[in-house]
């Protein structure tokens, strides 16, 4: 037996919430969704997301704009007639109710007959891996295994669009890293298109095809998870979307004999000629402020990868060192002012007065410690650079 999936596009138009206190949660918000496709919204708490969500399931009325799914215009159609299904960061499960029949309760409010009730929930508790918890109360299953409940009850009703709100946030960390590649897979396997909405950026980029940033309402960006990381279009998103998150500074783009230099506080590194070819707008920007953005992992210990030009490399004294055993994280400060990314939850602007907080990404082989006095290779034609007024990325 198998599962019937009527996959669905789905259209956001400009779609707009507005409170009846005035509370503007969603601003023209405008995405598309196709067929089969793993769409997730992310982006800081209170940030509407959710909103957005609830909007699509029918919970919230739409104040301004068009949803479709298919062709059908869907902001007056009452949420039990949109053929969607929305699994809940709660769970939403009936404590009295055995797995089974929690996992069948559409279906009976269908009225399906018992007999084929029975097969579509053995199926989908089979996909689940929950097939021996099916005659078990809830309050007997793990966190986990009720989520997994929960998805059951959502795939048995077949429907044409899954809503999926933090449905891993109540999870332990090791659980949820099972479980993101397990809601992946699933999705995969059914095809079911599919709008995912959390706060963890991680989430967001092991799980989508496709990723939407949102801040206060307004879409920032969306794009496939290695554009959104490779290319951020602000500084919000550049800040948002990576872990540890990218270092940004207060800078300068000055010329140099033939070539260009960063200025970085009392600090200068050799531009790499590439950076033109990649970002020829920042010719433009030449000997004005900008944002600088350089991703953790962009940077190594002088001392082990001893190749790297010497006029790309920043002195720094080593604050904190974390071992990950394949890797290792290590804080330092830079004399340079940090920029505000806009996201309260980011941590941008550490460390003593006139001292910004770098990150850097090393290799395990770094000898490096508390106190000591280092020099880090930066590679400058990964560099990222933004408009310091609008905090646009500066590109072509």
């Amino acid at each position: 037996m198998r599962l019937r999936v009527d996959m669905a596009d789905v259209r956001l138009d400009k779609i707009t919430k507005v409170y009846p206190n005035g509370f503007q949660a969603v601003t023209e918000l405008s995405l598309e969704l196709s067929d089969g496709e793993f769409l997730v919204l992310v982006g800081p708490s209170g940030c509407g997301k959710s909103t957005a969500l609830r909007m699509i399931a029918g919970l919230e009325e739409i104040s301004g704009g068009d949803l479709y799914v298919g062709d059908r215009h869907m902001n007056d159609v009452a949420a039990k007639d949109r053929d969607i299904a929305m699994v809940f960061q709660s769970y939403a499960l009936y404590p009295q109710m055995s797995v089974a029949d929690n996992i069948g309760f559409p279906l009976r409010l269908r009225k399906i007959p018992k007999a084929e009730r029975r097969k579509k929930v053995e199926h989908a508790a089979k996909i689940l891996e929950i097939t021996e918890q099916l005659d078990k109360k809830p309050s007997n299953l793990s966190g986990g295994q009720r989520q997994r409940v929960a998805m059951g009850r959502a795939i048995v009703r077949e429907p044409s669009l899954f809503l999926m709100d933090e449905p891993l946030s109540n999870l332990d960390a090791k659980l949820r890293v099972q479980m993101r590649a397990d809601i992946a897979g699933i999705q995969r396997d059914l095809g079911v298109t599919t709008f995912y909405v959390t706060h963890d950026q991680v989430e967001a980029m092991t799980m989508g095809d496709r990723v939407a940033v949102i801040k206060d309402g307004y879409l920032q960006q969306v794009a496939s998870p290695e554009a959104l990381y490779a290319e951020p279009d602000n500084v919000f998103v550049a800040a948002f979307i990576g872990s540890p998150h990218m270092n940004l500074y207060e800078g300068m783009v000055v010329e140099q004999g033939d070539g260009l230099v960063v200025c970085l506080g009392d600090q200068r590194l050799a531009l790499d000629s590439r950076v033109l070819d990649h970002r020829p707008a920042l010719r433009a920007h030449i000997d004005q402020p900008v944002v600088v953005g350089i991703r953790p992992e962009d940077m190594d210990d002088a001392a082990v990868v001893t190749d790297h030009p010497a006029d790309q490399r920043l002195d720094a004294e080593v604050d904190v060192r974390e071992a990950l055993g394949a890797e290792t994280l290590m804080h330092f400060g830079l004399a340079v002012p940090s920029v505000n990314s806009g996201d309260p939850d980011a941590l941008d602007e550490l460390g003593a007065e006139n001292q910004s907080r770098c990150t850097a990404r090393f290799s395990a082989e770094t000898g490096a410690r508390p106190g000591d006095r280092i020099r880090v290779n930066v590679t400058t034609a990964k560099m990222h650079f933004f408009d310091r007024s609008s905090h646009l990325a500066i590109r072509s």
